[in-house]
This record gives structure tokens, sequence and C-alpha cells, in this order.
């Protein structure tokens, strides 16, 4: 089995990655026509922006999470891998082509999510709604998560987001209150929450992502908990942030994944319906079990 290393050589020289560490390399047929699909259709996914390590495992299974509104996001978080500055236009035939390729595929589940478009007056909630709507008319059995972003309080934008008929609506917190400054400055951590606890009472069922091991503590793990279940949160993903280029924050800690299922046993026991959690979980990990939690 070929395996391959999830951080690059030159980002491990200060900490030594842990042996769980570790994915297959990208191979296989299905692989291949995801990858010639993504390429036709001129899309933009997070596995490839985001890098994400689990990439191999969801194309080669037929399925991949598709990134709309541009690939240049207007924020500048300093863990993510996916580029920042000044949009370009937004096209607005990309729901179109994205609800044709997601019916190509024949997915059972589709997971959509975007860049953040702050400088859009509706952040981009029009071509949210065209999208999903699309794909349900295309592929009407298929189920979708849209991994929506920080709204900045248009709680107008939200609703549109998410009255397309998506049946999981996850928006991530990402880290513990204390951390926000340095790992997404231009985000608040309520208003997050507030975004979530509106989308609950929307009826919609409700999803967030947590990265650790950026320098948290066990006890502020526990209060994201607390505060997600206080706000309507269903599904929670917990997995390992790992530093994408030298240029974005180090990893403070590895955790070790008899940890990370300390942490899924406490969620539940906090009062979360699902949690996925481990070192190489990201959010639209398994997402197709989260649509009937």
């Amino acid at each position: 089995m070929i395996e391959l290393p999830v951080i690059s050589e030159e980002n491990t020289q200060r900490t030594r990655k842990p042996n769980w560490l570790r994915v297959k390399l990208p191979v296989g047929k299905e692989y291949a026509r995801v990858r010639k699909l993504v390429d036709q259709y001129k899309l933009h996914t997070i596995c490839e922006s985001g890098s994400c390590p689990n990439m191999g495992e969801c194309w080669g299974a037929g399925t991949a999470t598709f990134m709309i509104l541009g690939n240049v996001c207007t924020r500048s978080c300093t863990f993510c891998a996916v580029a920042t500055g000044r949009p370009p236009e937004y096209d607005t035939d990309e729901p179109r082509r994205v609800a044709e390729a997601i019916k190509l595929m024949e997915v059972k589940h589709a997971v959509i999510t975007s860049v953040n478009r702050d400088e859009l007056k509706d952040r981009g909630a029009e071509i949210w709604y065209q999208t999903v709507q699309l794909v349900k008319e295309l592929s009407p059995t298929t189920t979708i998560e849209t991994l929506i972003p920080d709204v900045k309080g248009n709680w107008e934008a939200l609703y549109r987001m998410i009255d397309a008929g998506q049946e999981v609506v996850s928006h991530n917190v990402e880290t513990v209150e204390r951390l926000y400054r340095r790992v997404r400055p231009q985000a608040k951590y309520q208003r997050s929450l507030d975004q979530i606890k509106l989308t609950k009472e929307a009826n919609k069922r409700t999803k967030s992502g947590v990265m650790l091991g950026l320098g948290e503590t066990d006890d502020e793990v526990y209060k994201v908990m607390d505060d997600l279940v206080a706000h309507g949160l269903d599904i929670l993903t917990l997995g390992q942030y790992l530093q994408p280029t030298k240029m974005h924050i180090e990893v403070a800690e590895f955790i070790h994944p008899d940890k990370f299922e300390h942490f899924k046993e406490e969620g539940l026991a906090r009062g979360l319906k699902y949690v996925e959690s481990g070192p190489l979980v990201r959010s639209s990990y398994h997402a197709e079990r989260h649509v009937h939690v």
C-alpha cells in the first residue's frame, strides 16, 4: 500500500508528526472519473483548495465537496489553505454546472460549501439558493448538506441560503472562543453561535466543526460543546488541525486518537445527537451518515 504523509516535510521539522496521520495516495478508476468531471465542469472543490487529507478516500467513493462562488475568499483565517484576496465576479452559470456534475456522479449525498464573499450584499445567498434548487431538480433523490459561511449577521441572507430544501445546514465554529482573534480574526464566536441557533429555529438539522491541536484546553473544548448544545446544534465534527503551509498557524499539539474518542463520548453525554471525532475527520467526512440523526 502506498502511503502519503498529510503534512509536508518542511512543516514537520519542528514538530514530528505521529504515525496515525497517514493517508492513502489518491488512485483508482473512480477517483480518476471524479477528477475528470471536476475538470470538465470547471468546478472548485474544498477537497483540493483546502488540502483535505481524505480526498483520495472520498473521491474514490465517487463523492466530493463542491465549493461555489469561486476559490478566492475575502477572509484571512490563519488555518485555511484557501486563497485570500479580492474575488472576481461570481459565475451565474455555476449552479447549473454543479447540479449537472452531481447528477453525472450519481451521488446519494452531496456536500456544497463556499468561500466567504463579504463584499457581496447578499453574501452570495442567491447563488446558494439556486445551486441547491437545481441539484434537487436534477437529482431529486440526492440529499444535500450545505456548509455555509459566516454571513456577518445578515440574517436575511442566511434564511435565503437555507431555504432551498437541503437536509443538513452546517456552519463551523472552528476553534474555542479564546483563540478566535488568532485563528479567525474576521469572525466572532458568538455570532457563529447565533447563526447556528437561527438555523435550528428554522427547523434545519444543524452541524458544526471544531479543529483540535491549536492550543485549546480540555475545558475549553467542553465549553464549546455546551455552547453549541445550548444554541441548538445536532451534529459535531472534531478533527486534528494540520498546518497546510509554513505561512499558516503552527500545530500546537497532535491529539491522540484515544483523546478524540473521549471527546466523542463527552459530546454525546452533553446532549449532541451525533459526534464524528478522529484525527483525520473533516467537516464533510462521512457526511452521508448525518442526514437522519
